[in-house]
């Protein structure tokens, strides 16, 4: 049993950590001395250090020390030094998984799961009652772009979560209103078959209570089978979407400009109101309509402030985040490393600029993935005018021998698509071949979004030459 108390000093290993560091920023807000330690350094431990965590770069036995509660992330290792110092001193350990139920108990908790797009829902939900009064804590899995934090600790008894499958950490949440994006096969590391994930996701579902709202996308089948499996036991279910006429809630009568993304919201047919996003993408519609079902349906937000605040919704950081509009050569960083969120992003690059070429760089993230998904991957960017592909980012994993990405070039029937292994060459042929009216998406779970930067700068500097 994890007893907390504020004032008590805890210890997180991988601090850094979009997970980790939510977590930190929670503690921090209420009340607790919060020490960490990561390998690595950057934007987020200077923030979390400017809020009064106390954090040690590298990792050593002496860093728990005086600590109550030790918390690890998914990626430490159970003979870790600072796991094993901690459990010398018989100072408790806990993964993300028991720890992270603890932060939510006692609130109304509303979980937001899936392979794609659950950051984003999660960012708008929040934003959607931060902007209606409703005050909300929440954890989101990135940046967002409204509020420039990834937690915060809210006056009201909502707690907004992103539910990560993975290492099955929402396992430890006890949610009143869960909602499922989609759900396709990913982190093959953590998930040895695509049944081992849907039983994860079944776990889950099944954690709600029974008076508990499941909201699904119905566009999605892998999301939809949990709906109906949920209908046959006729407990609460919603389902949206675009394209299945019998879900629920539907978006209609959809148009696009450069700047703007418009749909009708039906109710059962009922017309709703109209919508208005500045994020491009039909994955965002069902984003939307998800939040939308969330605080109108569910938690009686007026839908006219609900769509009023999703008008000047940014997205989270890394979620077709624009870094630079200039010279007509726009630069997006996204998070796309699967290969249904990298289709999903260079058709939402094609929209949002029908008249420019795209050019999409892409990072593969971890070799098992790489292998798993490889036939997926060599038909991802079809859409793209011109394909760059760097090197295997390997992230917590070794590499595969044999395995690089350079093995891509044999499979895809791509017009235009190199590999480039190294990130200060892919700058150096941006910099060359890139021509405006153009998109450079270069799309990473690893640390490729330096290219964006790198190349902005470089071609800010080409213009005062």
């Amino acid at each position: 049993m994890i007893h907390l108390i504020p004032g008590q000093h805890i210890h997180l290993i991988g601090i850094g950590g979009a997970g980790m560091s939510a977590i930190a920023r929670i503690l921090l807000q209420q009340g607790y001395y919060v020490t960490g330690s990561d390998r690595s350094t950057g934007e987020m431990i200077d923030m979390l250090k400017k809020e009064g965590a106390h954090i040690y770069h590298g990792h050593d036995a002496t860093y728990v020390n005086d600590a109550e509660i030790v918390v690890a992330t998914s990626a430490v290792p159970d003979n870790h030094i600072e796991i094993l110092s901690a459990q010398a001193q018989a100072i408790p350990v806990y993964r993300r998984l028991d720890f992270i139920g603890k932060l939510t108990k006692g609130y109304q908790c509303i979980a937001v799961s899936g392979t794609h797009g659950k950051t984003t829902t999660t960012a708008m939900i929040a934003y959607i009652l931060l902007q209606t009064g409703r005050d909300p804590s929440y954890i989101v899995g990135g940046v967002m772009g409204n509020t420039h934090t990834n937690a915060a600790v809210g006056d009201s008894n909502l707690f907004v979560i992103e539910a990560d499958e993975y290492d099955n950490m929402f396992h430890g949440l006890r949610p009143q209103i869960e909602v499922i994006t989609s759900v396709e096969y990913d982190h093959p590391d953590f998930f040895r078959t695509p049944n081992q994930m849907m039983d994860s996701f079944s776990h889950f579902v099944g954690l709600l209570p029974a008076d508990g709202l499941l909201v699904a996308c119905a566009d999605e089948p892998g999301a939809l089978v949990f709906a109906r499996n949920r209908e046959i036991m006729n407990l609460p279910v919603a389902t949206y979407g675009i394209h299945q006429t019998a879900a629920y809630w539907q978006a209609r009568n959809i148009e696009y400009t450069v700047e703007h993304t418009m749909f009708d919201v039906f109710y059962k047919d009922h017309l709703q109101g109209r919508v208005t996003l500045r994020i491009p993408g039909v994955h965002n519609i069902l984003n939307a309509l998800a939040a939308l079902i969330v605080t109108t349906g569910a938690l009686d937000v007026k839908f006219s402030a609900a769509a009023a605040a999703l008008e000047t919704f940014v997205s989270a950081g890394r979620r077709f985040e624009l870094v630079a509009d200039e010279q007509g050569i726009a630069i997006i960083n996204d998070y796309a490393h699967h290969p249904t969120a990298i289709r999903a992003t260079i058709e939402a690059a094609r929209l949002r600029y029908p008249q420019r070429q795209v050019w999409a760089v892409w990072q593969p993230h971890t070799y098992s993935r790489t292998l798993a998904l490889m036939d997926q991957f060599a038909t991802a960017f079809d859409k793209a005018h011109h394909a760059i592909i760097t090197e295997i980012y390997a992230a917590r994993e070794k590499p595969i021998e044999g395995l690089s990405s350079r093995d891509f070039l044999d499979m895809m029937e791509h017009p235009d698509v190199r590999y480039v292994p190294m990130l200060d060459d892919v700058v150096e042929t941006l910099l060359e071949d890139v021509e405006s009216p153009a998109v450079i998406l270069v799309m990473s779970a690893g640390d490729a979004t330096r290219i964006s930067h790198e190349t902005w700068q470089a071609l800010k500097e080409r213009e005062r030459r």
